[in-house]
């Protein structure tokens, strides 16, 4: 199955492998580590990492003992999780390219499928619950999907934070976004992200039910931390940090809050 070109091309630059090292990827993946500890079956259950980039979360569930399959479609990605898991010191159990929509796996082979990228680069929402059932396919009675979907309003906010309002072509793609959910850097610029769908916290829900899951969840993955613009210095202290993430915990299923947290995530689980 295709995948748009221009998706391809902005993860062949290479920064998804550092982009949650600083700022606010860095609470992203402090948020999604503690989440997936808290929603995932114990190891060593069998992890089904869909999109999962370069490793990030893959690679720390294979040390704790789960058994880890990644797959994902950008060939870069690829090449740099086979090289981690060749270091590591329990390696993942399988890397190899697909797509969430067609998942080489049989039927029941899994404990719990991880969607952290998947949803938000299908635009078409046949393709997204196509993504969702071959998820529910995979799964043993019991298991869990994971998926991670960005706001709305995450163009919005990005627009205001980061100062790109000030282009037109910006104030464009924001107004679309809020209307339509559709994210269309159409001249390609460098830092705009690429194709994508953007959920209001709701259609998220909704897509969990109509895979015929159990929904827990949308929460707020960054919460207001979203809105922070010196957040490497709140997190580099150790007592501080874990004030922040107690402070996004507290308001973390707030429904009037969850359309300002750049990234939302929502259990399913399969009765």
């Amino acid at each position: 199955m295709e995948i748009p070109p221009d998706v391809l091309d902005h993860y062949a630059l290479g920064e998804e492998r550092s982009r949650l090292d600083a700022g606010h990827g860095r609470l992203e993946a402090l948020r999604t580590t503690e989440l997936l500890r808290r929603w995932l079956p114990p190891a060593p259950a069998v992890v089904l990492d869909v999109g999962g980039a370069a490793g990030r979360y893959a690679l720390p569930l294979a040390d704790e003992g789960y058994a880890v399959h990644l797959v994902d479609p950008v060939p870069l990605h690829l090449d740099q999780a086979r090289a981690a898991s060749a270091a590591a010191r329990r390696p993942l159990a399988s890397v190899a390219e697909g797509d969430a929509r067609a998942l080489a796996f049989e039927d029941g082979s899994a404990d719990a499928v991880l969607l952290l990228g998947p949803l938000y680069h299908l635009p078409s929402r046949p393709d997204r619950m196509r993504a969702w059932a071959e998820a529910r396919r995979v799964l043993r009675p019991g298991g869990v999907v994971v998926a991670a979907a960005i706001s709305r309003f995450g163009s919005t906010i990005d627009g205001i934070a980061r100062g790109l309002l000030r282009d037109e072509r910006f104030a464009e793609v924001v107004r679309r976004g809020v209307e339509t959910g559709e994210h269309v850097n159409a001249d390609r610029v460098p830092g705009w992200f690429a194709t994508a769908y953007f959920h209001r916290a709701d259609e998220l829900a909704d897509e969990v039910r109509e895979a015929g899951l159990e929904l827990d969840g949308p929460v707020a993955l960054e919460g207001p931390g979203s809105f922070s613009p010196g957040l490497d210095e709140l997190l580099d202290d150790p007592a501080v940090r874990e004030r922040v993430l107690e402070a996004v915990r507290r308001v973390e299923r707030e429904p009037s809050l969850l359309g300002a947290s750049s990234h939302v995530l929502v259990r399913g689980r399969l009765a």
